[in-house]
């Protein structure tokens, strides 16, 4: 029973975290400015969903504390570039 639901957990997180980059690929060929921005946040989104899950491994110790903190490290670092991208993106998006 342990596995089926590591197994579960397992897919979540590969579902969301390859998502994060899929979107952000997909941003680099947006139509507007608006285009780029909506899939930077769509990104954003997968990310809090990814540390959601990394959150969920560690406290049901599929994830030891060393892994789940280097792995969290990592999705925060996502997430501060996401954000900064996104600003970034509105700033020079309203300054035209």
């Amino acid at each position: 029973m342990k596995m089926k639901h590591e197994a579960v957990l397992s897919k979540q997180i590969l579902r969301s975290g390859t998502s994060i980059g899929a979107n952000v690929n997909e941003a680099q060929y947006g139509n507007s400015k608006a285009d780029f921005i909506a899939k930077l946040h769509i990104a954003l989104k997968e990310t809090a969903e990814t540390e959601f899950w990394l959150h969920i491994l560690q406290k049901s110790d599929y994830l030891d504390d060393n892994m789940a903190s280097s792995l969290l490290s990592d999705c925060l670092e996502i997430k501060r570039i996401l954000i900064v991208s996104i600003n970034t993106a509105k700033q020079n998006n309203e300054s035209k």
